[in-house]
């Protein structure tokens, strides 16, 4: 593996800057600033393209990747519940409701014991780089030394990470032995993490931010709520929130408030552009234009869904409306971990949304939604470029001025799960098959700003 700040690459591989548009890279040149940035793409063909690659190459910074091997930017995960990791792939037989309480909370209550959070998140982080995952937004707990040893972890195993205290700290909705002290304890406790992660030593390049995190509005204040919010307005953090997540959750809401998760969270500053509101199933137009107008986000957890969610998320109208939207793999409610499982799948439930479940009913009558399915490039945008956008970073494409996250996927690796066919894959079809078939051992490098990590 090698460090690729002050170096020239030569690879081919695929990305996507905008939406439906892919864009191949065939032999190109892509030099990296000693920050990490991208300063340039240069292309065959291309007037500089011979004089700077033989520049690059005489001074002993060129490093080109073996035939077979594509880059692919570095995967952006919006929705991560770091301490959740333990329970992956368990408890998922059972309501929302019942999970959080029999299982999730008395989990997440363990990260008070410092060496079991040590475990856990060494854990998490190092499996998600070595899936390609090179940015998490995290949802940690409400313990505050836990929390800053994830962010100290991150800050270790070079990821880019967003990592949020949760706060929750309404007596009616937490348990007793894991929730907040009150309105001030959630709020003073978010603040302190804050200012941990802005002024910590090893986090001059700012690759790992804060985030605001009321867990949702049935485990919160009004209180908290409205704190959180001026907090937002003062200090310009990312926020990160589930919102519509089931018809219990969206229901609670409604019934203690009068009114939509959107519309409630906007009341107190809590949706904006570095806002990322999970799930969002049950989202109203008038939601939806909200969401828009505010230029909040929505990460879309399509696996996750399928266990609590009671609904399937109308992703491809969210698109089309012009809201931005990313990808979750909403550790752990949905049983994966890999960004490769959560592109197929949104696509999958993106197809069973517009031909319907009730093998009873004549197909035209199966389903009422129409035009919904996506297809693998917007799965690929959603994990790339989407999340990126969503976050308001210069992450998950391959432009002059973003840094270079990036995955090596190598197609021929020995017990990877790709095969490519000389005379049937060629341009985007070779993406396609990425998309669909790749799995961790066809990862063979993981870059973060040109340092190289997995």
């Amino acid at each position: 593996m090698t460090a690729l700040r002050g170096k020239t690459l030569l690879a081919s591989g695929f990305h996507m800057p905008e939406r439906r548009i892919v864009d191949e890279l065939a032999d190109a040149l892509i030099t990296i600033g000693e920050d990490g940035e991208i300063l340039s793409i240069r292309r065959p063909g291309e007037p500089t393209y011979e004089a700077e690659k033989r520049a690059a190459s005489a001074k002993g910074n060129l490093v080109t990747l073996p035939a077979g091997a594509y880059i692919l930017p570095g995967f952006v995960d919006l929705h991560v519940h770091a301490p959740q990791y333990p329970q992956l792939g368990q408890a998922l037989d059972v309501p929302l409701e019942v999970w959080l309480h029999q299982y999730t909370f008395p989990l997440e209550a363990r990260y008070a014991d410092i060496a079991f959070a040590r475990r856990s998140y060494g854990l998490l982080v190092d499996d998600l780089l070595a899936s390609g995952t090179t940015t998490a937004l995290y949802f940690a707990t409400i313990h505050q030394d836990a929390t800053r040893l994830l962010a100290d972890i991150c800050l270790e195993r070079g990821q880019r990470a967003l990592i949020g205290k949760v706060t929750m700290d309404n007596q009616d909705q937490c348990p007793q032995s894991y929730r907040d002290a009150s309105p001030d304890a959630a709020i003073g406790g978010t603040l302190a993490l804050i200012e941990y992660i802005n002024s910590h030593p090893d986090n001059r390049e700012g690759r790992i931010l804060p985030v605001i995190t009321p867990r949702f509005i049935p485990s919160c204040t009004d209180a908290t709520l409205e704190g959180l919010g001026d907090l937002a307005k003062s200090c310009g953090c990312h926020v990160q929130t589930h919102c519509s997540e089931s018809d219990w959750e969206h229901g609670y809401v409604l019934s203690r408030h009068g009114m939509t998760d959107t519309e409630s969270l906007d009341r107190f500053g809590l949706v904006g552009r570095r806002s990322v509101l999970a799930h969002a199933n049950f989202l109203t137009p008038l939601d939806m234009e909200t969401i828009r107008m505010r230029q909040a986000a929505v990460a879309h957890c399509p696996v996750s869904n399928a266990y609590f969610a009671n609904a399937v998320f109308p992703l491809k109208a969210t698109l089309e409306k012009g809201l931005h939207v990313g990808l979750g793999t909403d550790i752990s409610g949905g049983p994966i971990g890999s960004m490769f499982d959560a592109m197929r799948g949104a696509i999958m439930v993106s197809r069973i949304l517009e031909s319907g479940t009730d093998p009873d009913l004549p197909p035209e009558a199966r389903s009422r939604r129409a035009d919904t399915r996506i297809d693998f490039r917007d799965a690929f945008y959603l994990a790339t470029t989407g999340g990126g956008v969503a976050l308001d970073l210069p992450i998950g494409r391959f432009e002059p001025g973003c840094q270079f996250d990036a995955l090596v996927i190598d197609t021929t690796a020995e017990r990877g799960t790709i095969r490519l066919w000389g005379d049937l894959d060629h341009g985007e079809a070779i993406l396609q098959k990425i998309v669909y078939t790749a799995s961790k051992p066809n990862i063979t490098t993981v870059w973060v700003g040109g340092r190289p990590i997995a």
